[in-house]
């Protein structure tokens, strides 16, 4: 955000329409319609756009990617010309919009994220932004045009790679970014991020369909319901806008109300400091626990599988701890890579020559319809040589696969009693396992089968008296 120049006379809002808001004549000039109620207020809107619809539709991102990888399938498309394709799905949506604008009566000009000054580091399919330099938006601006910018893509700045001057996307709610960062280079009075719903919610409004909508909530709260699922804001977008005091609102395309607003913690009230804001879920993982009954060597047999994951790429989260267990949590799509790392993995712990035995192998069994796993039974047989001179333990492992977290969103929970047990005792009251609880200092999470995710959302929802007309029930 290095772009210096002195604001415009008129205020600059920055309007972000997502797919769904783009994706039928009907529906943009309802977006076009916001764009024109700005300008006619007195605003002088900057317009950023997502490709046109979603998964299936012609211009939608997904349907690009695939396009490209059916080429041949047996060639993976370069994440370089990935990204090129991607990039036409919202070249395609500036240009129809900014002609929307124009058969409306509106100047408006179409530009990619390059020409917008959207300046990347060169990670293909999730670049970040580096700097922006919106000279060409201000001078649409300057002109009386409504600039239309491509969200979602930039440009790699890096002199002295061969990446340079390529066309880079942002990754999963990369528009969300590009609106929230031309915001703070242009210093904009606020940034709408527009969308289907009619602003931040206190659950997913397709499980609770009594779910409210959050008039003012803090950037805190918002980070904590994106990281934990909720599709509302990118949690990048909340934390430049947060970073740079923009003033930033989540609204619906298709209706008139205000929307939720989102605030500085130290600009809202005590209360909605301390509230419970809402029940937020995320998508299928698998938990592995693992046996380790020699409380010395469990923390270097913890150590050796943590470097493991580490160098493959597999992140883990929900950690858990015990004197003879160890546990974590792997994302789905992660769980092949993590199962063929431990299965029939062997560390060796304590080495001595002198000793006797001169070490202990602690070899890792899965078993599945009462049989240990492929990889445990071609091992075993092989350190059965050696049996005479070290120590070979077994370490069970147990999966629980289809596992999804569920999340209670609250500020300063720590210093309202009651709330761990309310969850507790709503989860178990209905049945629902709980397999592990981790808590930070805005959200208590737990890791609960896949089938069960929309009843417990449902009845945390309830119990926190978070719904219309409903009261907090904690005791």
């Amino acid at each position: 955000m290095t772009d210096q120049t002195a604001r415009p006379a008129r205020p600059i809002l920055v309007q972000k329409f997502g797919g769904t808001s783009v994706d039928s004549d009907e529906h943009r000039r309802a977006a076009a319609r916001k764009v024109i109620a700005a300008r006619e207020s007195g605003c002088d809107p900057v317009v950023v756009v997502s490709a046109i619809g979603r998964g299936g539709a012609p211009y939608a991102t997904d349907t690009l990617r695939a396009q490209l990888k059916s080429v041949d399938p047996s060639t993976t498309p370069h994440a370089r010309e990935m990204d090129a394709i991607m990039a036409c799905g919202e070249l395609i949506s500036a240009a129809v919009m900014a002609v929307t604008l124009q058969s409306m009566g509106y100047p408006a000009i179409a530009m990619s994220g390059p020409q917008a000054g959207i300046q990347t580091d060169g990670e293909f399919g999730n670049a970040r932004i580096r700097s922006v330099e919106p000279v060409a938006v201000r001078d649409a601006l300057s002109r009386g045009e409504i600039p239309v910018v491509c969200g979602f893509q930039g440009v790699a700045y890096e002199p002295d790679s061969p990446h340079h001057g390529l066309t880079t996307t942002l990754g999963r709610g990369g528009s969300d970014t590009t609106a929230a960062a031309l915001g703070a280079a242009l210093g904009a009075s606020a940034v709408e991020i527009y969308t289907d719903v009619d602003g931040v919610k206190t659950a997913d409004p397709d499980m609770v369909p009594n779910a409210r909508t959050l008039s003012l909530c803090t950037y805190p709260e918002l980070a904590e319901i994106t990281h934990l699922g909720a599709q509302v804001v990118h949690p990048r977008a909340a934390e430049i806008a947060m970073d740079y005091g923009i003033e930033l609102w989540v609204k619906s395309t298709f209706s008139d109300e205000p929307g939720t607003r989102i605030v500085r913690a130290e600009d809202a009230p005590p209360e909605l400091r301390r509230r419970v804001t809402g029940v937020a879920h995320s998508g299928r993982g698998v938990f592995i626990r693992l046996e380790i009954g020699n409380e010395t060597h469990k923390p270097l047999i913890e150590q050796e599988v943590y470097r493991l994951m580490a160098e493959a790429g597999v992140n883990i989260f929900l950690t858990s701890f015990s004197p003879t267990t160890m546990a974590f949590a792997v994302t789905r799509d992660l769980y092949a890579t993590a199962r063929d790392l431990l299965d029939g993995m062997v560390v060796p712990v304590g080495a001595n020559p002198n000793a006797q035995p001169a070490s202990t192998f602690y070899i890792f069994k899965f078993t599945e319809d009462g049989q240990p796993d492929l990889a445990y039974r071609a091992q075993r047989p092989l350190l059965k040589a050696v049996e005479q001179f070290i120590e070979v333990v077994d370490v069970p492992g147990s999966v629980y696969e289809n596992v999804t977290m569920v999340s209670l969103v609250a500020g300063e929970h720590r210093l309202v009693p009651g709330i761990l047990a309310a969850i507790i005792e709503t989860l178990n009251a209905a049945g629902i396992p709980i397999h592990q609880v981790a808590d930070s200092t805005m959200s208590i999470s737990c890791l609960i089968p896949e089938t069960d995710v929309e009843r417990a959302v449902m009845l945390l929802h309830q119990r926190f008296g978070l719904g219309e007309g409903e009261h907090a029930g904690t005791s």
